[in-house]
């Protein structure tokens, strides 16, 4: 039994007319355009040429980038040049056919034709500055829940014995070692290289502020739960849950946190609490 093949997508005869010079940019021969759209004689083409010139310049941009004349020496015995063909851009094309007789079909089909496309290219965009817009807020409401969540590590870890804020420091850069491969917070910061005073939760991406949450969460519960009798338990417990969660990672062969891009920084909204931090490792 014969299975239909998927259409291949065909290409506007627009994009066919399309031709390359030897810098490899692209461009539509005015002459052949003319006949494209209808117009039996170019004298009656030039013109909507030059409305197109006017829009041009008009718009701010430089006509000699989007209009170009190639010349021929004419036989007279003047030997004056005259205008053979005009190289058009595809922003030149787009102006030309704007300004073209919209009475003949062809120009009609390539307005519309155009403004198809004009309207797909604002969709597309429209569509890829949601996703940047959704993928953003995940970035905010993880990098929040990690505020939040860092405020109960620090309660739990206070219950611990873990009072002075380098002891603290100390126990994050335990969970961070586990997680990590054995790399704590300044180790990360400069991986990344990222400024001294900068908090390298800040420019995580989605993924890895994931797993530190869920290292954070974890963690947390633990030491509620009266798993730890001092600091050297919390310590060995939260180096414990980064490595669990790292030996997961490592399983599924997903990047490793390390190993994740380093992303533009992250603007929380205001929240009650701080958390708590060392005078000389204040970024976690």
């Amino acid at each position: 039994m014969k299975t239909k093949k998927t259409p291949k997508r065909s290409m506007s005869v627009f994009d066919k007319m399309r031709r390359f010079d030897r810098e490899g940019n692209e461009f539509w021969s005015s002459k052949e355009l003319a006949v494209q759209l209808g117009y039996a004689d170019f004298k009656l083409f030039l013109p909507v040429i030059k409305k197109a010139e006017t829009a041009c310049r008009n718009a701010g941009q430089k006509q000699e980038h989007h209009f170009k004349e190639i010349a021929v020496k004419k036989t007279q015995k003047n030997g004056a040049f005259e205008c053979e063909d005009i190289n058009l851009s595809r922003y030149a094309c787009y102006l030309v056919i704007q300004n073209s007789n919209p009475a003949l079909k062809p120009v009609a089909i390539a307005q519309t034709y155009l403004a198809t496309q004009t309207r797909f290219a604002e969709i597309s965009a429209l569509q890829r500055q949601n996703s940047l817009k959704i993928v953003k807020k995940r970035r905010v409401f993880l990098r929040n829940e990690l505020s939040k969540y860092n405020l109960q590590l620090a309660g739990a870890a206070r219950q611990a014995g873990i009072i002075k804020p380098k002891d603290y420091a100390l126990f994050q850069n335990h969970g961070y070692r586990g997680l990590y491969g054995g790399l704590d917070v300044k180790a990360i910061r400069e991986l990344r290289e990222l400024d001294p005073d900068e908090n390298i939760l800040d420019h995580m991406d989605s993924a890895e502020l994931a797993v530190n949450l869920l290292r954070v969460k974890q963690t947390a519960e633990l030491l509620n739960n009266d798993k730890a009798n001092d600091n050297v338990d919390a310590n060995s417990i939260h180096f414990a849950v980064g490595s669990k969660i790292r030996r997961a990672i490592e399983k599924t062969r997903e990047t490793l946190p390390e190993n994740l891009p380093v992303i533009e920084k992250v603007i929380l909204p205001k929240v009650k609490g701080k958390e708590l931090t060392s005078k000389k490792s204040t970024k976690k």
